[in-house]
């Protein structure tokens, strides 16, 4: 259930910030596209002012539109005209601004001029550049000072970014109302199969243990020893269902109020020895690498529980004349505990699906050995309810269950 809030949650989270940050970036764009398109319009019309044409009486050139070019005002940007002769040189300055010609703005028309050899018009990239300009050899230079639109571009860019994480903060909150909203009904259903489970195994644990006394009190004969053994193998494995179950059903309500700190290195110890008689008749033995005295704020019984599963998967799952680790490694901030067994590796696809409740691997065999892929799924209920990680993986012909809970 926690997995399909935390998922629900990133996936609305994720959703929600992309939408705000695709909005920012089509409002960057759409102002950048805006004084681009401006700046290069400017640059135009003044260029279509200073174009040179021959006067019908001889084949001086001189601009035409002198007088409304001299007049012409631009509000919105510092543009200034610089016209030239035949010679290149500068013959006449014009700023279409309130702003006089700064040295600044000469010394760049001197150096665009002596540094171009063919017509050319460059804007740049307006987050960078000061300056935009067209330049018609001998005849004029058009410069658009964009200083004033890349301060407010990147000014645009650093306030658009700055409300994305604000934004953040806010998009957190509504994807955490959404996810309590979406995954409530899914909760209220969860629990409610839960509690199902709980009082059906409940129910069930009394009639059952009627019938299996009425089983025993029945005497045996060659007529009915047949049914009966039949009776008492199916009620043996509906009582250990059960079982199973009401402990499925307690990892499940783990609390935190019922934690203490507890040497988790002696439960470990304690439970792998108690294996060990079990483990020598396939020849298997178990050797443990447990540092001493590591003291852990945990449910005690549900960790020695955990660690009985492992390990009798750990065996049931080991090749004879075999080895199995148990292995508890500490670092600052984590305690990692290992079990690994030398036997048939577990499928990739399975690594998560063993977790799962009543999931079977091996379903030929299961019915003999008595199991109903409950144990794993209890392991995981007793490592979440400790806020901590449960993974298995196979590799080099062994397979390692891996479980890590956080110190602090």
């Amino acid at each position: 259930m926690e997995n399909l809030k935390k998922k629900t949650f990133f996936t609305i989270f994720i959703i929600i910030s992309l939408f705000a940050f695709v909005f920012a970036m089509f409002f960057n764009i759409q102002t950048y596209h805006r004084e681009y398109t401006g700046i290069l319009n400017n640059l135009t019309r003044m260029r279509n002012l200073t174009i040179k044409r021959p006067l019908p009486t001889d084949k001086e050139m001189r601009p035409i539109n002198d007088e409304e070019l001299r007049n012409r005002k631009v509000m919105d940007y510092e543009v200034y005209t610089f016209i030239l002769n035949d010679n290149n040189d500068i013959v006449d300055k014009i700023s279409h601004s309130d702003n006089a010609i700064s040295d600044e703005i000469i010394t760049k028309a001197k150096n665009i001029i002596s540094n171009n050899n063919q017509n050319k018009v460059k804007i740049g990239c307006l987050y960078w550049n000061k300056y935009a300009y067209n330049y018609e050899e001998n005849n004029s230079l058009t410069i658009v000072n964009i200083t004033s639109t890349k301060n407010m571009l990147l000014m645009n860019l650093l306030i658009s970014l700055l409300l994305i994480c604000l934004g953040e903060f806010v998009i957190y909150i509504i994807s955490k109302k959404i996810t309590e909203w979406i995954t409530k009904p899914v909760l209220e259903s969860f629990d409610r199969e839960k509690e199902f489970v709980a009082n059906a195994s409940h129910e069930l644990k009394t009639p059952l243990a009627v019938m299996m006394a009425s089983i025993d009190s029945i005497d045996v004969n060659k007529k009915n020893e047949k049914w009966i053994n039949n009776l008492k193998s199916e009620s043996d494995r509906m009582s250990n269902l059960i079982t199973r179950l009401l402990d499925l059903s307690k990892t499940e309500y783990l609390k935190k109020e019922n934690f203490s700190k507890n040497d988790i290195s002696m439960i470990i110890e304690k439970r792998a020895l108690t294996f060990e008689g079990l483990a020598y008749e396939k020849n298997i033995t178990i050797e443990t690498n447990i540092p001493a005295k590591i003291n852990f704020l945990c449910h005690k019984e549900s960790i020695d529980e955990l660690v009985s599963i492992l390990i009798d998967n750990a065996i049931s799952h080991a090749q004879e004349n075999s080895k199995i680790k148990v292995n508890l490694l500490v670092s600052k901030n984590e305690i990692k505990l290992e079990i690994i067994n030398e036997g048939e590796p577990i499928p990739e696809s399975e690594y998560e699906k063993i977790f799962e409740r009543f999931y079977r691997s091996d379903k030929s065999h299961n019915r003999k050995s008595g199991r109903y892929g409950l144990g794993l799924a209890i392991a995981k209920n007793i490592v979440s309810a400790h806020n901590g990680n449960i993974k298995a993986y196979s590799k080099d012909g062994y397979t390692t269950f891996e479980v890590k809970f956080k110190t602090n």
